[in-house]
């Protein structure tokens, strides 16, 4: 229960600061496919998103095992290019929201 309290807390943290700053949070949100192998992942998070070979190496372990993992957050214009460079990797990414 605290951490139901405690997440609730900082979303609504995160409203405020989005009401006074007009900043709007997203996540470079990295899909799972049958394609592309774990070293091909891992070396594009190292290149484009500056992970570090571990970091880098666990979100592809994310992807595999839950279909998904959010690789990077910030501002759009920041993971729009991110993104762009993974798909023409052959990545299946998008930028989201968060919510």
């Amino acid at each position: 229960m605290l951490f139901s309290q405690h997440k609730h807390e900082e979303k609504s943290q995160s409203n405020v600061l989005q009401k006074e700053t007009g900043f709007e949070e997203y996540e470079l949100v990295l899909y799972n496919d049958d394609y592309n192998t774990f070293e091909h992942v891992t070396n594009c998070l190292v290149k484009y998103c500056k992970h570090d070979v571990c970091q880098a190496e666990q979100c592809a372990w994310i992807v595999h095992n839950r279909g998904k993992c959010a690789v990077k957050s910030g501002g759009y214009a920041l993971l729009e290019p991110l993104c762009t460079a993974l798909l023409d990797q052959g990545l299946s990414a998008q930028v989201e929201l968060i919510s």
